[in-house]
Parts: structure tokens; sequence; C-alpha cells
């Protein structure tokens, strides 16, 4: 994918002097609550409402949206307030009936990204169409899927695309909704640098009260802009009423996000940071030395295990190493869930060691 130097999101926001922002409701309700929501948020300069009109739920005979009626309600917004009008479309029909309605922008939701032949139908449907299109993550932590995705969809002669990370589910306790596993999106803006990332801090805290810390981080990691959903009154929301803020809400947390600089623009900061670069480049060669000395140790009882006939895999080493090691890393004023998350990396590839080397042939 070629993205554009200057698209469609980029040209709406005001550069990086701010972050581009989308705000509305998670679902379309009634044409009096989304006229009471985008008045709201016009005074707040927001740069694009949005809206749910296809709701895919988990489950049924709950809400699921209100359908092409909702279309026409952001239409009304579109004419009489003047804001860009979003929603999600997960077929070709929607995109269709989007498309008559001028809807701005079109997003392509999570559980739609996972399966490349809705997707595809979606991009399809969208050959000669000029309208820009943001795809969410896949609901599991995929890349190449959410990449595959980006990618029918550009095929398709949409060059105005943007991602929306919004977290990944988990089976794992959190306090998040849905985990941002922020190493994720990094690497997909790493591969595209100038795809513009959304962060939707919404799904990702799945309640109100994170919103913004989430909305921070998104910002100190360099992401392009924020889609918060935004409703009058979200205790009564049809969906999603735990994440939702109403518009003073969204103001309040708007207000107090600091947009940070892009870089050093003083030579003494640009000079301590480079001196400090060195040192950590030293510091990763010796952390890489003593790792290489540590495979060698491993290599050398996977032979030993070899020799005895014994089991690659060792239950209760395995235990003892997750137990102390954490351990060791709080005497050390380090993050121990991170020290666990290292140490089963390097497990794993101690056992594949080890299991090549049992069933290497003797030469």
């Amino acid at each position: 994918m070629e993205i554009k130097e200057h698209n469609f999101f980029s040209n709406l926001a005001g550069g990086h002097s701010r972050p581009f922002i989308i705000a509305g409701p998670c679902s379309a309700e009634s044409e009096t609550q989304v006229m009471q929501t985008a008045e709201a948020l016009r005074e707040q300069q927001v740069d694009m409402f949005r809206a749910g009109i296809w709701k895919p739920r988990s489950r049924p005979n709950t809400f699921e949206g209100i359908g092409l009626e909702g279309l026409q309600w952001l239409g009304r917004v579109k004419r009489e307030l003047g804001l860009r009008v979003s929603t999600e479309v997960a077929n070709a029909r929607h995109v269709e009936e989007a498309l008559k309605q001028e809807i701005d922008v079109l997003w392509i939701g999570a559980r739609t990204t996972v399966n490349p032949f809705a997707v595809q139908e979606i991009a399809n449907a969208l050959n000669g169409a000029n309208v820009p299109v943001m795809v969410k993550n896949p609901v599991n932590p995929d890349l190449a899927l959410w990449i595959g995705a980006l990618e029918r969809v550009y095929n398709a002669g949409i060059t105005d695309v943007a991602a929306i990370h919004r977290g990944f589910s988990s089976y794992e306790p959190s306090k998040y909704r849905n985990v941002p596993l922020w190493q994720i999106p990094i690497e997909l803006k790493s591969r595209f640098k100038k795809l513009p990332v959304i962060v939707d801090p919404s799904h990702i805290a799945g309640n109100r009260e994170l919103l913004l810390p989430v909305s921070q981080k998104a910002l100190d990691l360099g992401f392009d802009g924020l889609m918060i959903e935004t409703h009058p009154d979200p205790a009564n929301a049809l969906s999603d009423p735990e994440q939702q803020v109403t518009p003073a809400g969204l103001q309040e947390i708007l207000s107090k996000l600091q947009v940070r600089k892009t870089n050093y623009d003083d030579q003494e900061l640009i000079n301590r940071a480079e001196k400090l670069r060195l040192q950590i480049d030293e510091a990763d060669q010796q952390i890489l030395r003593a790792l290489a000395r540590r495979m060698q140790l491993v290599e050398q009882i996977g032979h030993y295990k070899k020799q005895n006939n014994v089991q690659v895999l060792q239950i209760s080493r395995w235990k003892e190493i997750f137990r102390s090691r954490p351990d060791w890393a709080k005497e050390l004023g380090m993050n121990p869930a991170f020290v666990a998350e290292l140490y089963r990396l390097i497990h794993v590839e101690s056992i594949r060691m080890q299991t090549d080397i049992m069933n290497k042939e003797e030469e």
C-alpha cells in the first residue's frame, strides 16, 4: 500500500498540533438523540460525527441498530450542522445504502475484519467509489489479518484508508474490555509509516473511567486520532452504556489531554538523548551476550537430556522459573509482568532448541 502523504484524515485535523477526533453515540437510537449529540459536538469542533446504524451483536434479541432510517438522520447532521459523518458497514448492501446517502467516511468493524470473504465483498462494493474507509483491527491479535483487510480495501481503489485500533479480546483477566496490546498497532505503523492509525479508547477501556488514560497513552505513542463514543444520556443507551460519555464528559477528557512534541527541538536535548541511546545500545549488547551464554547452557542440558533419555519439558522447572524470575524483578525495581512474559519467550525458545537436539540424528 502506498499511502498518500496528506490524506483525508490528516487534512481534517490541525496537523500534529492536535489529534483527529471522531465522536458520537455507539448507536443511532432516535433522530432527537442523534441531532442533540451532534449539535453539542459541533460546539467542541470535533472532526467527524460517528454513529452505528447496523450493530453486530453477540446474541440475538438485543438492539442491532436502527437500520436505514438512521442513515437519513446522519444525512441531516451533515446538511444542517456541517459535520462530516461516519458509520460502520458489514456487507455490500450497507455500502450501497451509505453511499446513496453520501456518508463521508465508512468503517469496517472488528467482527467483519476477521472474515476475508466479508471484507472482499465490501471491497468489491466500494470499487469505483470516492470515499475514505477506516478498518478496525480484528477481534483477535492477528496483524496479518488486519493488514490483509486494509490491502483488500486499498486494492479496490480506496487510497484514503486508515486503521482503527480498538483492542483485542482475551480470556485473561484484565481491567480493559479489550486489551490494547500496543505493540501490534505500533508494528502496523512501523510498516506503513503514512497510514493514519486512530485509537478507539471506548472499546479498549469498556468503561468511561479509563477513557482519559487510554486516550493519553494513544497520544503519547504518536497515534493520529481518537474515536470516543459520546451519548447525551449514557446510562440509558441501548448499547454499551458503560463506555460512553456525555458531550460534557468528552470535553473534559479532551481538555486534559496533552499533545507531545514529535521530536526534540533543542540541540542540548538532542545531544543528551543521543548519549543515553548509546548507553542503551551498550546495555543491549550486554543483554544479548548474557542471553547467548544462557542458550549455550540450554544446548548443553539438551544434549544431557538426550544422552539420558529424559523428556524436554520439565514442568517443575517451568513453574520454578515463572515463580522466581518475577520475584527477582521486584527486587531490581522492574515490572514483574514484563519479566514473566520475557522469560516465557526465552523458555519457549529453550524448549524448541532442546526438541531439535532430541530429534537430530547422530552423525
